[in-house]
């Protein structure tokens, strides 16, 4: 959205959306992780994420030597969000992550579940 006053980009979100959640979630972290503070990091997925997840994203992480929130070694120079459905209790949404800069910048994909009774993230896969 666009403010038709100064031109500039507006944005906005609310605590009762469990898109702006995950949204938020991802901006922080990226934030965090690009800034080297690994603390806010671990305290961004504690509020964020269900316990559950933090244990499988534990395992991941052992196992493939990456980051299991991004599903990566590095950070990404820019990220979007996407709501894709609803049902069953839970909200999916894509994340689409670029790495690099101009025409030789690559994207990748991940989905991300989150409860709609807690707006918590329950689950991120790699995505199509």
């Amino acid at each position: 959205m666009t403010d038709t006053r100064t031109g500039t980009a507006v944005r906005e979100g609310s605590p009762d959306s469990a898109v702006d959640r995950v949204a938020d979630f991802y901006g922080a972290y990226i934030d965090a992780v690009d800034d080297g503070t690994d603390d806010l990091g671990s305290e961004l997925r504690a509020h964020y994420l269900t316990e559950d997840l933090r244990q499988r994203l534990a395992a991941w992480e052992e196992a493939n030597h990456a980051d299991g929130v991004l599903r990566a070694q590095d950070v990404p120079t820019h990220w979007q969000l996407a709501y894709h459905d609803s049902g069953a209790g839970h909200l999916f949404t894509t994340i689409t992550l670029t790495w690099g800069t101009g025409p030789d910048a690559r994207h990748t994909r991940l989905a991300v579940q989150s409860d709609l009774s807690t707006k918590l993230i329950s689950d991120i896969e790699d995505g199509a």
